[in-house]
């Protein structure tokens, strides 16, 4: 399976919505990337890990699962882009096509030259804007089925169904 590691600060602070959120509140720009990565992973079949600098933090790293993205908080004293260096040669190790968006120009040269593909943070932002249509699309689609089908789904039971799609229980 193909991987995309997201550098997950740079993307905060180059998506104009979620800089904008990033001023009032940290924590949710963290779970609105969280939230369009895991679409993104739904609709693109790549696993994703959302890689976060905890640089001045003391303490292990910190790894959690959201709906079926990995989340990263990196250990103290190691930048993202050192652990997203890291996990590129890890992945390079068992041969899986490696991902990775960031917008940082230092660290697209490191880990690109080491094999990795690049995805910029405009393109990201595209393909999560074109996943946005295709889901409103299904909707649509969904709603007219609904309207001709003899049993229709009730909207609780739509729920379920997306939080089983997004792997959150």
């Amino acid at each position: 399976m193909d991987v995309l590691l997201v550098d997950g600060y740079n993307m905060i602070g180059a998506w104009e919505e979620l800089k904008a959120l990033k001023d009032k509140d940290l924590e949710q720009a963290r779970l609105l990337l969280i939230d369009k990565m895991a679409e993104y992973q739904a609709y693109r079949k790549r696993k994703v890990i959302v890689v976060f600098d905890a640089y001045e933090v003391r303490g292990l790293e910190n790894r959690q699962q959201q709906y079926k993205v990995q989340v990263i908080f990196t250990k103290e004293n190691e930048t993202a882009d050192q652990c997203i260096e890291r996990l590129v040669k890890e992945f390079k190790n068992v041969r899986t096509k490696v991902f990775v968006a960031t917008s940082d120009y230092t660290e697209q040269r490191t880990i690109f030259a080491q094999g990795a593909f690049r995805i910029s943070a405009r393109e990201l932002d595209i393909e999560l804007k074109n996943i946005q249509k295709e889901i409103e699309v299904d909707i649509e689609e969904h709603q007219q089925n609904k309207i001709k089908s003899k049993i229709p789904l009730d909207d609780t039971v739509l729920q379920v169904f997306e939080k089983w799609r997004r792997g959150n229980k």
